[in-house]
């Protein structure tokens, strides 16, 4: 196919082919490798529509073009010992942000009326905390079984590093899966955290597996990672088989140490949103 723009005469490139292709390979099985995800991330302009037309595909293959709500509920806010680089709920973070403990039952319950009334179908109960205390846990024990008696919503919650006891408590109560994300790569880990381990990440989502709980973990892309660390993330969710995958981009906020992180160009974003499409099907 020709157009004429500017009275030149241009040949419209054709790579639907290229990504089609490899769309087809996903349906068929075929697991995405560390070369084709580089080339999705290193993709020219002129290709992205083709690129997002073959995640889209795998989209509408395993979910059609359904949009399923999550409702959070930050149930304590701040004071968290841990030094993510990114988090203002950070202890080294000096970022203006509500502080608070964690939230009694009827608060927790009345988010999720709310969750309700919003046509949410998960409601997920945040806290900000290396792990979960004793205390912690039995509130959580507590209002799980309200919430799912009164709303029938799935629960999800997201309370830090946990051992095979602490998750197989939450499974008890009702939970239905644990928000824990990887966050980035193995090697660019360090730069972003050094009071916990990717490894201890790894063995609390370990831990959520054993206990029969369904996995949603994904990361942040733009803490000054390269292409080849989104790649490895994105493979190593794929390869513990993630139920749901959040991929988040950084909005550097102020009093954090990633504040001076650059924001990334949109087609970046929507290059990086295919890859984990094609890589998490």
């Amino acid at each position: 196919m020709k157009d004429v723009i500017e009275d030149r005469l241009i040949e419209a490139p054709r790579f639907s082919g290229r990504w089609q292709e490899l769309a087809n390979r996903v349906l068929e099985g075929h697991r995405l490798t560390e070369s084709e995800g580089l080339a999705i991330l290193r993709s020219g302009d002129e290709e992205l529509l083709d690129v997002l037309a073959a995640a889209y595909r795998i989209r509408y293959h395993w979910h059609g073009n359904r949009v399923i709500l999550n409702f959070l509920m930050n149930a304590k806010s701040g004071r968290c010992a841990e030094d993510c680089a990114y988090c203002s709920q950070a202890g080294t973070a000096t970022s203006d942000i509500p502080r608070y403990s964690m939230l009694d039952s009827d608060e927790i319950f009345a988010g999720a009326r709310e969750a309700a009334e919003r046509h949410a179908a998960t409601y997920c109960i945040v806290i900000a905390r290396r792990s979960p205390t004793a205390t912690e846990l039995d509130r959580i024990a507590d209002v799980v079984p309200r919430i799912k008696a009164a709303f029938g919503l799935n629960i999800c919650t997201s309370v830090g590093l946990l051992n095979s006891e602490q998750a197989a408590r939450l499974k008890a109560c009702g939970v239905d899966r644990v928000n824990h994300n990887l966050n980035t790569s193995r090697r660019f880990y360090p730069e972003i955290c050094s009071t916990h381990s990717y490894d201890d990440r790894v063995e609390t989502l370990r831990a959520v597996r054993d206990a029969g709980l369904d996995v949603c973990s994904g990361g942040i892309i733009g803490m000054g990672e390269t292409d080849q660390d989104v790649v490895d993330l994105a493979l190593q969710l794929g390869a513990l088989e993630a139920e749901s995958v959040p991929v988040n981009f950084l909005i550097p906020i102020k009093g954090t140490r990633l504040k001076p992180q650059p924001l990334m160009s949109p087609r970046h974003c929507l290059r990086v949103l295919a890859l984990f499409r094609l890589a998490n099907p």
